[in-house]
């Protein structure tokens, strides 16, 4: 079994060889479901997931339109300020070119 380290108060990844996990599947099993995903294999890489972490991954998303028509308030919903002052002129107006 390999420790590494890739920052120490960030995270350390065990890598499990393909026999050592065979013989302490168990704790493979157990290590996935409290700490995370388990890595196995050093050439061919394997990862061990709990059920629970599998089904947040793979859960369908929302399309990006569907997500907006739920979160983006309607027209109706915006409070618009008033335009109390009188109108700017139209700069490509030729009548109101002077």
């Amino acid at each position: 079994m390999t420790d590494m380290e890739m920052e120490p108060h960030i995270m350390t990844q065990r890598i499990w060889t393909v026999s050592e996990a065979k013989a302490r599947l168990s704790e493979v099993l157990r290590r996935a479901e409290e700490e995370g995903p388990q890595r196995i294999g050093t050439r061919r890489g394997y990862l061990v997931v709990s059920e629970a972490e599998w089904q947040r991954l793979t859960a369908p998303r929302p399309r990006m339109g569907a997500w907006m028509l739920e979160h983006v308030p309607q027209a109706g919903a915006l409070e618009l300020p008033s335009r109390a002052e009188a109108a700017r002129p139209n700069p490509f107006d030729p009548r109101g070119a002077a």
